[in-house]
C-alpha cells in the first residue's frame, strides 16, 4: 500500500482469498491502531471493538485494571477484530491505491546468486514467471519462500507457542483485554504460559494460550489441556460456552529470523521474526516493518542502487534492537517459575508499577530522559536476576 501509494508498480500475492482465516488473538495495541490510522483504516466498521485497556489476573486473588496510557504519538485505545476481518479490509486499501492483488496464487523464487532473478507464479493448473525488481517477503513464520532464499532462525532466540479458539459469551462487549498470568492444572499446579480473553463485541470472544521456549519443560507442555485448563478457571463472568476448534502456531520473535536482506528482496514482519517476546504481539511490527520497508525500496529505486536496501538492517537494529534485547532477558527470567510467580504475585500489588510494565510490554515507553533512564536500570536489575536465577527469587 505505502508502495503504490508513493506510485510504484506492485503487485500481492495471497495464496488464499480474502477473508481468509488466520490464527491470531485479534488484538491491536495503540502501536497498530497508529499504523491502521495512518493507512485511512475505518474503524466505524462493525467488525471492530474498542478496547481502552488490559485487565490482568495472577490466579484467583489478584487482579489489576490498567488504561492505555496517555502517549504524545500513540493513541490510548486499542482494538480487537478478527484477522481474517482486518486483513481484508487492509488489502481493500491496498487495493484502493493500486496494488493489483493475486488471489489463490503461490510463489516461488527462482534465484540466482542470492538475487531473485524471478517469481513462480502458480494459480489453479498454469505458472507464469514474472521478474520484479524487489520482492517483500512476508509470508509469516513458517515463511517458505523465505527459507528457500536462506532465511532461518536464531535457536538461542525465545520462540513462542500459542493457541486460540472463539467461544461466545455474555460479556463479549467488554472494553478490556484480559490476561491471566497464573494459569493451574485441575491439581491445582503452576503451567508454564498465560492465558488471554479479547471480546471481539459480536457476542463472541477470543481465548487463547502461549508459552515460551524460555519455559522450563516447555516442550513438554500441551497447549490442548493449557487451554482446557485456562478455561475451566476463567472467571464466572465471561460464562464461556460454544467454543470453536482451537487452532495454534510458532510465533518467532525479537528479530530472531534473518538475513533479512538480500541483493533485492526485504523481509518483514513474522517472517522476519519480528513479534515482540513482551506480550506476544506481531501485528503492528508487521506493519511497521512492512512500512519501514517500503520507504528503504523506495529510495533504492528512486537512487537506481539497490545496495541502499542494506539501510534496511540498520533501521530495524535502531527501532528495534535494544528493546528486544531486554525483552530476551525478561523472558529468560520467567523461564523460573519461581521468578514469574514473584515477579506476577507483586507486580499486580503495585498499580504504578504495572502501568509502567504495561508501557514497556506494549512498547509504549516515550522517549524522554525520564524513563529511558528508568529502562536502563530495570535492565540492569534484570541482568542481574537472571545471572543470579533461579535463587534470586529471594531477593526479589
Amino acid at each position: 500500500m505505502w508502495l503504490a501509494r508513493d506510485g510504484h508498480d506492485v503487485t500481492m500475492v495471497e495464496k488464499k482469498e480474502y477473508p481468509r482465516e488466520k490464527t491470531c488473538g485479534d488484538g491491536l495495541t495503540p502501536r497498530a491502531i497508529l499504523q491502521l490510522q495512518d493507512m485511512g483504516f475505518d474503524f466505524d466498521v462493525p467488525e471492530f471493538h474498542t478496547v481502552r485497556g488490559l485487565r490482568s489476573y495472577a490466579g484467583q486473588d489478584l487482579k489489576l485494571e490498567l488504561e492505555w496510557p496517555e502517549h504524545t504519538r500513540f493513541p490510548n485505545w486499542g482494538g480487537i477484530i478478527r484477522r481474517k476481518d482486518l486483513d481484508a479490509q487492509v488489502a481493500k486499501l491496498a487495493e484502493k491505491e493500486g496494488v493489483t492483488i493475486r488471489q489463490h496464487t503461490s510463489a516461488a523464487p527462482v534465484v540466482e546468486g542470492g538475487r531473485v532473478a524471478a517469481v513462480e507464479l502458480s494459480e489453479g493448473d498454469g505458472t507464469e514467471l514474472v521478474e520484479p525488481d524487489y520482492v517483500v517477503v512476508a509470508d509469516g513464520s513458517l515463511s517458505r519462500f523465505g527459507r528457500a532464499l536462506g532465511t532461518h532462525r536464531r535457536r538461542d532466540y525465545p520462540m513462542g507457542l500459542a493457541a486460540r479458539g472463539y467461544f461466545d459469551s455474555p460479556l463479549s462487549d467488554d472494553d478490556f483485554m484480559e490476561s491471566q498470568l497464573d494459569i493451574r492444572d485441575a491439581n491445582g499446579n503452576a503451567m508454564p504460559g498465560y492465558g488471554w480473553i479479547f471480546p471481539l463485541g459480536d457476542g463472541t470472544v477470543n481465548v487463547g494460550v502461549g508459552l515460551l521456549s524460555t519455559f522450563k519443560q516447555w516442550k513438554d507442555v500441551n497447549t490442548s489441556d493449557m487451554m482446557a485448563a485456562y478455561v475451566e478457571s476463567s472467571p464466572d463472568y465471561w460464562d464461556l460456552s460454544n467454543p470453536t476448534p482451537h487452532r495454534g502456531g510458532k510465533l518467532s520473535m525479537a528479530l530472531s529470523v534473518g538475513p533479512r536482506v538480500g541483493p533485492n528482496w526485504l523481509v518483514v514482519g513474522d517472517a522476519a521474526g519480528t513479534i515482540n517476546p513482551w506480550n506476544g504481539e506481531g501485528i503492528s511490527y508487521a506493519y511497521e516493518t512492512g512500512r519501514i520497508a517500503a520507504g528503504v525500496i523506495g529510495e533504492a529505486k528512486g537512487a537506481g542502487d539497490s545496495t541502499l536496501l542494506h539501510r534496511y538492517d540498520q533501521i530495524l537494529d535502531d527501532e528495534y534492537a535494544d528493546y528486544y534485547r531486554f525483552a530476551r532477558l525478561f523472558v529468560k527470567a520467567i523461564g523460573y517459575p519461581s521468578v514469574m510467580q514473584t515477579l506476577t504475585h507483586v507486580g499486580l500489588r503495585s498499580k504504578p508499577l504495572m502501568e509502567w510494565v504495561l508501557k514497556v510490554m506494549a512498547n509504549l515507553l516515550e522517549e524522554d530522559e525520564q524513563e529511558s533512564g528508568v529502562s536502563e536500570a530495570a535492565y540492569r536489575a534484570l541482568e542481574a536476576v537472571v545471572r543470579r536465577a533461579p535463587t534470586s527469587v529471594v531477593e526479589l
